[in-house]
């Protein structure tokens, strides 16, 4: 009853004073402790109507998606604000926690790690726990809330994690993705062509390189085509997140940026994938620490070659929200080709749940019915309708105590219960589409929601 009181005074409050962004972050928290998610998810969305770029509401309806068991949306809402340096701990934290139940561990501890280094009072201890991670026990002289540690300044931006300086050799190639035939003949023509025509590029003095910035909702196979990308043309791959480059020292993140720019050099032809590359290519009129401003002009400089010749070394980059990258990233020479990968189509849907499904017991299944049902539904959400599908199938052999093959209907079961993480994403795409849209960078995307 006393919830109750509680949220009917804020109510109350909020509506003499509407404008008070602190007491709608108020009223939303005290709803979920009641455990009215809908009703918060509500609250945070009408608020982000008037404050769109406020990262604690969206937070919050992280939050709220959570607790009503919308872990995809959750998902959505939380790799734009954690790819930003200045990610509230909060979301960190809730983001961690989502990682390890997807089974991204070593992402998740990276992550948690970021949130403690963000505020160490954001601390889960049974995430904690469950991601090994133990906190660094106080000095006496309470060194860890100073500035100055070990002679070197501390700058709140990330762990503690180096660079990975770790060459792949893909198996994969273009064959082994499904659909997106735009986006691979524009790499082709930037990329793959100037390697295996490079005395016909050269005549017409074109260098051998470049970059590409990959944009699109999450879980559509950015990541996957970039390693196809490198196994295309028999490449080194070095896959980049943003825990390998950004450290808390002042200085570190430079020095981390320029040896993996160094190692790739010395790898040619290989292929950088930087994921989440808002996080260090952000604007740098939103960053309020300089120290982040210096790791982005670091950024610059190798993609220019300034020290060293970038001929040979191939840059690819994704991220969900493209419109907080700095306008410099995109003068040419740098990711002067921006290219939408868009959810899969119907042929590619059909193509992933075949490979998702390899493995599994399954009994005839109409990969292209399941598919035409699935529509929006991005590589990450149809692994989660087979998910669903499967553990079906665990609770019926529990009761049975006979496991049966996965059916067409099944699936079809499942993703009736899916709602696509993707309509999120395209719900905010679509606002800088129609309004921020300079140059017609995001024509594509206005294109992909005319069609449908």
């Amino acid at each position: 009853m006393a919830g109750e009181e509680t949220v009917a005074a804020l109510r109350s409050a909020l509506q003499v004073s509407p404008d008070n962004l602190p007491l709608v972050l108020h009223l939303g928290d005290t709803l979920l402790s009641l455990g009215r998610g809908d009703e918060a998810e509500r609250e945070f969305r009408a608020a982000l109507n008037r404050w769109s770029d406020d990262a604690h509401l969206k937070v919050g309806l992280a939050r709220a998606f959570e607790q009503q068991g919308k872990t995809s949306h959750a998902q959505v809402v939380l790799e734009e604000i954690c790819g930003k340096p200045d990610a509230p701990a909060r979301g960190l934290v809730l983001y961690a926690r989502l990682l390890l139940r997807a089974g991204e561990v070593d992402k998740a501890v990276r992550t948690y790690k970021r949130g403690l280094a963000a505020d160490p009072t954001a601390a889960d201890e049974t995430l904690a726990e469950q991601l090994g991670v133990r906190p660094a026990a106080p000095s006496a002289d309470h060194d860890h809330d100073e500035e100055i540690i070990d002679g070197r300044e501390r700058q709140r931006l990330g762990g503690e994690i180096g660079p990975a300086g770790e060459i792949e050799r893909p198996k994969i190639a273009f064959s082994d993705v499904g659909g997106m035939e735009t986006v691979k003949e524009e790499i082709r023509l930037k990329i793959i062509y100037p390697i295996q025509h490079a005395d016909l590029y050269r005549s017409y003095g074109k260098a051998i390189g470049g970059g590409i910035l990959l944009y699109g909702p999450p879980g559509c196979g950015k990541t996957h085509l970039a390693r196809a990308t490198a196994g295309e043309i028999k490449a080194g791959f070095m896959n980049i997140g943003i825990n390998d480059v950004l450290d808390m020292w002042i200085g570190q993140s430079e020095k981390n940026l320029h040896a993996l720019f160094d190692q790739a050099r010395r790898s040619q032809p290989c292929v950088m994938f930087f994921d989440e590359v808002d996080a260090l290519a952000a604007s740098r009129t939103d960053l309020r620490q300089s120290a982040g401003r210096q790791a982005i002009n670091q950024f610059l400089a190798e993609l220019d070659g300034v020290q060293a010749s970038n001929d040979g070394l191939l840059i690819l980059a994704a991220t969900n929200a493209p419109w907080h990258l700095d306008s410099a990233f995109r003068r040419p020479g740098r990711f002067d080709r921006i290219l939408f990968v868009p959810p899969p189509d119907a042929q590619a849907r059909a193509e992933i749940l075949r490979v998702l499904l390899k493995g599994k017991p399954v009994d005839n299944i109409d990969h292209e019915q399941v598919a035409k049902k699935t529509d929006g539904f991005s590589g990450a959400d149809l692994k989660a309708v087979i998910d669903v599908a499967v553990e079906g199938k665990l609770k019926q052999a529990m009761k049975e105590g006979i496991p049966r093959p996965l059916t067409t209907k099944d699936l079809l079961n499942a993703a009736a219960g899916i709602k696509p993480s993707t309509r999120e994403w395209f719900a905010s795409a679509r606002n800088y589409a129609l309004y921020a849209n300079q140059g017609g960078a995001y024509d594509d995307v206005l294109k992909y929601l005319d069609k449908r």
